[in-house]
């Protein structure tokens, strides 16, 4: 199988956050550290995170310096484009979302999974029993055509005033496979059906260390 690299994005500004959430303790566990376990444990080779934060030192990988300008305050209004996010690499790469709480089966799946193109896992309803959220959420992108994916942001710049809501994953996607804007298909990219979600608030945090891994142990 080709060899990609992953790049875990840690990136953007999140106001209600006094330190960035991809750090939030996941039992014990900093986030961040977990997903880096997680990937090297699948087989991830070539790891890296993508941010301009010092505090990302330290973690035994590449830190990919990025200008991200990316941001919301906590009137959750927006500065940036979401996706100005991606560091651009010109070899075959996985964009792992760094705030994800991930199971090991999804970031199994993530690793082995290949593709000739660009593939997208995210949730799809009908939903885990215990997954934590009402509305499905994005997890990754593995890029194999990356001019295709650079082409695919300009698009979303180009077609940003015609999106109901400033443009991310979901209308990445929509681009990438020339579905119609403004409506997701829950079928065209790998889902991945258990407690994987991302954090938002802090509040979601409490809930994945109290609801969701109470009867799970964590490998």
């Amino acid at each position: 199988m080709m060899e990609y690299k992953y790049i875990i994005m840690c990136g953007g500004d999140y106001e209600w956050w006094s330190t960035p959430k991809q750090l939030s303790l996941i039992c014990g566990e900093p986030l961040i550290v977990r997903t880096l376990r997680m990937l090297k444990e699948a087989g991830a080779n070539d790891i890296a995170i993508s941010s301009n934060n010092p505090m990302f030192d330290g973690f035994g990988v590449d830190v990919l310096h990025h200008d991200n300008p990316y941001s919301i305050d906590n009137d959750n209004n927006e500065v940036g484009t979401w996706v100005d996010a991606f560091y651009p690499v010109d070899t075959p790469v996985c964009y792992v979302f760094g705030d994800v709480v991930f199971s090991p089966e999804a970031i199994k799946i993530i690793v082995e999974t290949d593709t000739t193109d660009i593939e997208f896992f995210a949730s799809a309803p009908p939903f885990a029993k215990n997954y934590m959220k009402p509305w499905a959420e994005p997890f990754a992108f593995k890029v194999k055509n990356t001019k295709h994916f650079r082409d695919s942001i300009s698009k979303v710049r180009e077609l940003q005033h015609k999106f109901k809501r400033d443009p991310i994953a979901w209308e990445l996607w929509q681009v990438i496979k020339g579905t119609p804007i403004n409506k997701i298909n829950y079928t065209n990219y790998t889902v991945i059906n258990d407690y994987t979600c991302d954090i938002d608030k802090k509040r979601d945090i409490e809930v994945f260390n109290r609801d969701v891994f109470h009867y799970q142990s964590l490998v």
